[in-house]
């Protein structure tokens, strides 16, 4: 009965890694599109090197690293890999809680260098829309999606407003803009999925921490049998 409960588990995390390892292909791919399709550069010059297509870059390097890692140790019985798998998931779960709670204890500083960033970025672009008022960036799109216009207000482009924040009358001699700074609507945006963002790192811990169960039961069991290092 132990023996089969045991195969079941060795075999249940073989199967949930090998997910894994798919999905963090896909997550690997898809941050690679992201790095060579977009460029935030002008929306957050100092920031551009943690924008969502890096993120996307790392997470998928470590989830696939890992999965494989996991997969290949519980296939072959592994004790050193697993107890690397373990160590490994351990370490990430650490790292994982220490930016949460980071967050949660900067929150005014990181606004605070977000907007400094985003001025620093519109700044460049307004010096390109000097010579060409048909230049278009990362602001534009922003602007469009997130109904707002500059950081804190039309006020930030000077007497030069892209187009990307007119909502009426934009041919016409009063044209009428978006009010609002993208810096507001990104709070707002953050504020309003603080909740699933959270509901997500509890998730992701628990998976992890099931994981390491997982991986430290198999690595006793492999102990006992004397089995720990065959290839």
């Amino acid at each position: 009965m132990a023996q089969g409960c045991l195969k079941c588990l060795k075999y249940t995390m073989c199967a949930a890694n090998f997910l894994c390892f798919i999905c963090g292909v896909a997550v690997l791919g898809f941050g690679a599109f992201m790095t060579a399709n977009l460029r935030m550069a002008a929306l957050t010059p100092t920031l551009a090197r943690f924008n969502l297509a890096n993120i996307l870059l790392v997470s998928g390097i470590v989830i696939t690293c890992l999965s494989f890692l996991g997969f290949l140790g519980a296939l072959k019985e592994n004790r050193c890999l697993l107890l690397t798998f373990f160590l490994l998931l351990f370490f990430l779960m650490l790292m994982e809680l220490t930016v949460a709670c980071l967050l949660l204890v900067y929150e005014k500083e990181i606004t605070t260098l977000i907007e400094t960033d985003l001025t620093q970025g519109l700044e460049k672009v307004k010096e390109k829309r000097t010579n060409s008022t048909h230049v278009t960036s990362e602001w534009d799109l922003v602007q469009e999606q997130m109904n707002c216009c500059g950081v804190n207000g039309t006020a930030d482009w000077g007497p030069i407003v892209p187009p990307s924040c007119c909502v009426k009358d934009c041919g016409g001699w009063r044209p009428e803009y978006r009010k609002e700074g993208c810096l507001a609507k990104l709070k707002t945006w953050f504020e309003d999925n603080f909740l699933t963002t959270g509901i997500f790192v509890i998730v992701l811990c628990i998976v992890e921490v099931l994981g390491m169960c997982f991986a430290m039961t198999l690595f006793c069991h492999i102990s006992r049998s004397g089995l720990g290092y065959k290839l």
